[in-house]
């Protein structure tokens, strides 16, 4: 049954592929930074990198040149929150990297070695359109759930491309069932391993006669002390709007934090709060139903009301399968701009909703310069759609990631290939090479 499932070492292994010089004519040109979609328009890649991309932008000589026919041409998908890396068959535990509940280790915790570019799910959210994630842990024993990373979902072994990029910690109901089982509890917990790390960045010698059974170990420490001076940004899990509130008090307390909230299902009863702290919020469209007492408010309107405040909004996948399923975010980004057309509902433009899983997202992570979009300078992912990318039945026709062209086969279609025609022979195909 696993050989079946994982076919042949030989078949998913892919040759490593070069950067291509590379124009793109002829496109309906979608820059990702909220401007409207350029007729007509051309986008140039040289050396991995986005060198000019517009209407107008001549074609240097020697390059490969590819007409778009008129299609939509964008950066590639950036997947505001996931765990594409870490997970292979959620109930199987040997394939499951998601968490570290048994660890003795919280902030500190890493998950870049375990990422695994050989996943089914990698291939499967490339062929989406998705080609940069940023990838959360999902917990560990302690409040902090350790350190994050953004990463390429290119069909190579060299997946990481930022490791350490964020600090994961959830507050509300999750977090209050880590610290002991109160909110209060949470808050205390969540400033005490803060000043223990700060205490350590001014006298590292503090923690020298520390033992397993300390409130915070030098690892973790040391990964806070980067979160207390603003070099890796805090992404919290929180819903509930007085929760969203007492999480902004503590930039108060710690100045330099870079908070990022995630969830924010209540963000819209308090958006002009989270404007006014300019706080990013990577939120999710389909969070529209109360399905516990932390998401009474929840609506579906969440994210074009916090656009209305000010409010830096991403639209992210999580609470729905984050590892395998990040091609929803083209479909949730879509189901906004379809709210605009209903009365009594906020949602948002295509223009401002296409942002929200490009360059948002880049925003959020403090990529933007590198990331999300197709300015000069930024990376070379590319995405050419059928369609219109924020139509459900709309697919990827080429991508390339980083300059580099990407197959849009996964495991999936092989296995379909394979068994498409039932044989008969000695032995099922399971056991052929």
């Amino acid at each position: 049954m696993i050989r079946t499932l994982l076919l042949s070492a030989a078949a998913l292994i892919a040759l490593p592929a070069t950067a291509q010089d590379i124009a793109i004519t002829n496109a309906k040109l979608v820059i990702g930074d909220g401007s409207a979609p350029i007729e007509g328009g051309t986008v140039v890649v040289r050396g991995g990198k986005v060198v000019a991309a517009g209407r107008g932008v001549a074609v240097p000589a020697g390059i490969e040149s590819v007409d778009a026919e008129g299609r939509y041409v964008t950066p590639g998908i950036v997947a505001a929150f996931s765990r594409v890396g870490l997970v292979e068959v959620d109930s199987v535990t040997g394939s499951n990297d998601r968490s570290a509940n048994r660890s003795r280790f919280s902030a500190g915790l890493d998950i870049a070695p375990a990422l695994n570019p050989m996943g089914s799910p990698v291939a499967v959210n490339r062929a989406a359109g998705v080609t940069r994630a940023i990838v959360a842990p999902g917990s560990s024993s302690n409040l902090f759930a350790g350190q994050g990373a953004v990463v390429d979902l290119a069909d190579d072994m060299d997946m990481v491309t930022r490791p350490r990029a964020l600090q994961f910690v959830a507050f509300g109901e999750d977090g209050s069932a880590k610290a002991g089982g109160s909110r209060a509890a949470t808050f205390l917990l969540f400033r005490e391993q803060l000043l223990a790390a700060r205490s350590y960045a001014r006298n590292p010698a503090t923690l020298a006669e520390w033992g397993n059974d300390a409130m915070i170990q030098r690892a973790d420490a040391e990964a806070l002390v980067r979160v207390i001076n603003g070099t890796t940004p805090l992404f919290v899990r929180v819903d509930r709007a007085a929760d969203i509130l007492n999480v902004l008090k503590l930039k108060g307390e710690f100045p330099a934090l870079k908070l990022v909230l995630v969830g924010a299902t209540e963000g819209w009863l308090v958006a002009r709060a989270i404007a006014a702290a300019k706080v990013p919020a990577i939120v999710s469209p389909l969070s529209d139903l109360p399905d516990s007492f932390e998401r009474l408010g929840a609506t579906q309107s969440n994210a074009g009301r916090l656009e209305a405040a000010g409010v830096d909004v991403s639209v992210g996948v999580f609470d729905d399968d984050d590892a395998h399923k990040m091609g929803y975010t083209t479909q949730y980004a879509g189901n906004l701009v379809g709210l605009t057309k209903l009365p009594g509902a906020s949602g948002l433009t295509w223009d401002q909703a296409f942002a929200a899983i490009t360059s948002a997202p880049a925003r959020a992570i403090g990529m933007e310069g590198s990331i999300g979009s197709l300015k000069p300078g930024r990376v070379g992912d590319v995405v050419i759609w059928d369609h219109d990318p924020l139509e459900l039945g709309s697919r990827p026709v080429q991508i390339w990631i980083d300059g580099k062209r990407q197959s849009l086969t996964t495991r999936q279609d092989r296995l379909r290939d394979r068994y498409l025609t039932p044989e008969e022979g000695a032995l099922p195909k399971a056991y052929e090479r």
